[in-house]
């Protein structure tokens, strides 16, 4: 079988599964950005962008970007064509836009859309958080921005989304040809050390499995992760815990939100309203980290605490489960879904800030109690969530019976 991947920042949520098809036989071609990565024995062509866009409407901007990267893969993808390369499948993700054109060059070919994330106007990310309310010509934007996604529903064969409630974002018309399917954690790579070490070389510090460490992780710190929640926690939380160590993972970009009114980072913001009240000494920014050295801090804390806005789903949450970390998250959709309160994690309000100090003291404070509910975080994403046992088996299943669907 031929696939094509077509993914902006490939192999995106595809590091898995592209190597498995080609493992087995397949033929695997993959399309992306001229940022996108790549994974080793895939071939990846890569389409041009332009330096700048013709000025439009701001309501049109976003949608004028998909357009401009739909234009761009079906250029790219006529030439694979007209080079003797034909797919049996395309998989990849409409969010960017680069699938809308794609039914014009491939007419007869199914494709499997990645089904990440559908902006709803009312009750999910957008509206959820009061401190940054949406006025109403910002409401109308995030309606117009679902306008490439409701398009590429029109196109859809077959999707798969990560979680149920992701799933449940695509419009009822559709959902019958969703499969939920999470991407896979490798537990076999990914899991509890008690040899793991963290060195913060600028502070002199080597922390240990057993020391009294508490991590954050986002890919950004922004308020969609719920890092203006977390820090405005910590004067507190250090006050009532003279000996921990706070480790922030993450960089001072924005991946969903905005960036901060007055400009500036959302680091600089908080921690200006913050002066003063904290330990900045306790207090460690490390940035992104790589891969191995994120789990090491999985494996080193005493508690992990996970914040978002109902959205999109963090591998993060799943790979700290994954190294037996105790997790305190937000009682926020799809993080209800992977964790039930007092089983393999702890849940608290988005917003409850005595409920966030109090459960994070208490975890802090008697690690020997956690023992039994870190081993059931472990156990209930090696039982959900593993990569080869459950998780890339369903997926080679899926890609097999959605390439029967000739159209």
């Amino acid at each position: 079988m031929r696939v094509l991947f077509i993914h902006q920042n490939f192999p995106g949520q595809y590091r898995h599964l592209a190597p498995a098809l080609v493992q087995r036989g397949d033929e695997v071609l993959a399309l992306g950005a001229p940022h996108a990565p790549g994974l080793e024995g895939i071939p990846l062509r890569r389409y041009p962008l332009p330096k700048q866009l013709p000025t439009c409407h701001p309501w049109a901007a976003d949608f004028q970007t998909k357009c401009v990267r739909a234009q761009t893969v079906a250029r790219l993808a006529t030439q694979c064509r007209e080079e003797g390369f034909h797919p049996d499948l395309v998989i990849g993700h409409p969010g960017w836009g680069e699938l809308l054109a794609i039914k014009d060059v491939f007419p007869s070919v199914p494709v499997l859309h990645q089904l990440e994330w559908v902006y709803p106007l009312h009750g999910g990310d957008s509206t959820f958080d009061p401190e940054f309310p949406l006025g109403g010509e910002t409401l109308s934007q995030v309606r117009l921005r679902r306008a490439p996604q409701l398009l590429a529903f029109h196109d859809l064969d077959h999707a798969w989304a990560p979680t149920h409630w992701q799933a449940a974002s695509a419009p009822e018309l559709f959902r019958d040809r969703i499969s939920v399917i999470h991407e896979g954690i490798d537990t076999r790579a990914i899991g509890p050390n008690p040899a793991a070490r963290v060195q913060l070389q600028r502070a002199g510090l080597t922390l240990r499995p057993g020391d009294e460490v508490l991590s954050f992780v986002a890919r950004n710190l922004e308020p969609y992760r719920g890092f203006h929640t977390f820090l405005r926690l910590l004067p507190e939380l250090q006050r009532r815990r003279p000996q921990l160590q706070v480790l922030i993972v993450g960089a001072d970009g924005v991946s969903y939100g905005k960036p901060p009114a007055g400009g500036g980072t959302w680091r600089q913001v908080l921690l200006r309203e913050l002066e003063g009240q904290l330990d900045l000494a306790r207090l460690h920014f490390v940035g992104q980290v790589p891969h191995p050295v994120l789990h090491e801090l999985f494996q080193v804390c005493r508690a992990h605490a996970y914040l978002t806005y109902p959205f999109v789903l963090s591998w993060s949450l799943l790979e700290a489960m994954a190294c037996g970390a105790v997790v305190v998250g937000s009682a926020t959709p799809p993080v209800e879904e992977v964790i039930t309160a007092g089983e393999n994690g702890f849940l608290v309000d988005f917003f409850d800030q005595d409920g966030w100090l109090n459960t994070l003291e208490q975890v802090l404070a008697e690690p020997e109690k956690q023992r039994e509910l870190s081993a059931r975080a472990r156990q209930s994403v090696v039982e959900r969530y593993d990569l080869l046992d459950h998780c890339l088996p369903q997926q080679l299943r899926l890609v097999d019976r959605v390439a029967t669907l000739r159209c």
